[in-house]
């Protein structure tokens, strides 16, 4: 049985595109990328037994990176209640929220190109945003 990832109408121009697992219609133990060497074809196959799909896709793994991660690094959802840091009347973007309240501070990533850049964090529902 293959996962929902592995049906023959996948789009490769998908950037987004969700890598899954796949597993054997035999008996259902996971399938491992491998290059058929006759046809040097991407193939996945089964460890356990015989059986092997062509794969729909020549990406195997994908990772990505996230930039923003590092700049919000340490902030908890308790942070608006601090009465330390500096506090601002920007409003949450937040549907249903629309705190005027929040907390901000300075990003903590420092590279030669990066700009200064605030961070508000709303004191009632804890949302980062900038």
């Amino acid at each position: 049985m293959s996962s929902p990832g592995a049906s023959s109408d996948l789009d490769e121009s998908k950037k987004g595109e969700q890598i899954t697992f796949r597993f054997c219609s035999e008996c259902s133990n996971m399938l491992y990328p491998k290059e058929d060497p006759d046809t040097h074809q991407l193939r996945f196959s089964c460890r356990t037994c015989t059986f092997s799909e062509p794969a729909q896709s020549s990406c195997v793994f994908r990772n990505k990176f996230r930039n923003d991660t590092a700049e919000v690094a340490g902030v908890t959802t308790d942070i608006g209640a601090d009465p330390t840091l500096p506090r601002s009347n920007k409003k949450c973007p937040i549907n249903g929220c629309g705190n005027e309240d929040a907390v901000f501070f300075q990003s903590q990533q420092r590279t030669a190109d990066s700009k200064m850049k605030l961070f508000y964090v709303c004191a009632k529902c804890g949302h980062v945003f900038h």
